[in-house]
């Protein structure tokens, strides 16, 4: 599954190299990218991992409001 996540409230490439690389260790993640710059986040996971996955995600982005952009809702 593969999906892109509209992140809010990135202050600075370094934050989101590390909520990246953070991402990448949550059993399930196959791939993340973060484009600071869009502060878009491509997700690609495994289908049952989904949602844990995206309570992971919301907790790391500091409770900032994500919106998908396909896949889910």
């Amino acid at each position: 599954m593969v999906t892109e996540i509209k992140m809010e409230g990135l202050e600075c490439a370094h934050c989101s190299a590390k909520m990246e690389e953070g991402i990448r260790k949550i059993p399930g993640v196959v791939n993340a990218e973060i484009s600071f710059m869009t502060q878009v986040l491509r997700l690609e996971c495994e289908d049952d991992a989904f949602p844990e996955l995206k309570k992971k995600i919301e907790k790391s982005n500091r409770g900032a409001p994500w919106i998908f952009k396909a896949g889910f809702l």
